[in-house]
């Protein structure tokens, strides 16, 4: 059967979220610049969704756009904004504005810098958003640079090497039995007791219900090494396996 010549579906997407807590424009470019640094490649023409609910006042947002583009991130939406002569100058700029669901007072607990994919996924009610987990996902092959693996309401079992670049999502566990250098991601609907355990760490990031390291965050002895990964008290906590 030939496919008609366009398709508008939905989709899952992994993006950033800049919240700007500041309308001080030094500021903002100094902390971009400093937060780049610390991982240059992970941020290099990184798509990102940008947050302005706590701007207040008179905003320049023609020179913060100029600002966030400088550092070469490409701004894919605006979320948060209420005002509406605000909403005006965002939609003059030619970007859209991105509505968002009630958060939980949780999301107070992430980095500015946060992944949207889970934010979206939070619920308000903890007793409600954390599915049934299904059978688990297992893939054999190895998972190449570029490929998203999600498995929704599972865990997910990787019995191979995930390479630079790859991602791994899952609802619930996430296991490795190689080596792995992708993105990994563990309970992406919220749920604070997935836990990632891999064989060979060598991830660009591993993250647990929203809490996330990136590679340099990770604790230096245990790069290369087998380790299990999951939440304490809130916090993202690494031991070994062994």
């Amino acid at each position: 059967m030939q496919k008609i010549p366009i398709e508008l579906k939905g989709s899952n997407f992994t993006l950033l979220v800049l919240y700007l807590n500041s309308n001080n424009l030094d500021l903002i470019n100094k902390l971009l610049y400093k937060k780049i640094q610390e991982c240059p490649k992970f941020f290099k023409n990184a798509p990102i969704i940008v947050n302005v609910s706590n701007l207040k006042n008179e905003i320049n947002w023609r020179k913060i756009q100029e600002i966030i583009i400088s550092h070469g991130f490409y701004i894919v939406g605006i979320s948060g904004c209420k005002d509406s002569y605000f909403k005006k100058i965002i939609i003059e700029s030619g970007l859209p504005i991105l509505s968002e669901g009630k958060k939980s007072s949780k999301n107070k607990d992430f980095s500015s810098f946060s992944n949207d994919y889970i934010l979206k996924k939070r619920k308000n009610d903890q007793r409600t958003r954390i599915k049934k987990i299904k059978k688990t996902h297992i893939i054999n092959t190895p998972v190449r640079s570029g490929q998203k693996v999600y498995a929704k309401n599972s865990d997910l079992v990787i019995i191979n090497n995930v390479s630079a670049g790859a991602e791994l999502v899952a609802d619930g566990n996430i296991h490795v039995y190689g080596s792995v250098r992708g993105r990994v991601l563990a309970g992406a609907n919220g749920d604070i007791t997935s836990k990632i355990f891999c064989t060979t760490l060598f991830a660009e990031l591993v993250s647990v219900s929203g809490r996330y390291w990136l590679s340099d965050q990770i604790p230096s002895h245990f790069v290369g090494k087998s380790a299990q990964i999951y939440l304490k008290n809130k916090f993202l906590t690494i031991n070994s396996l062994c």
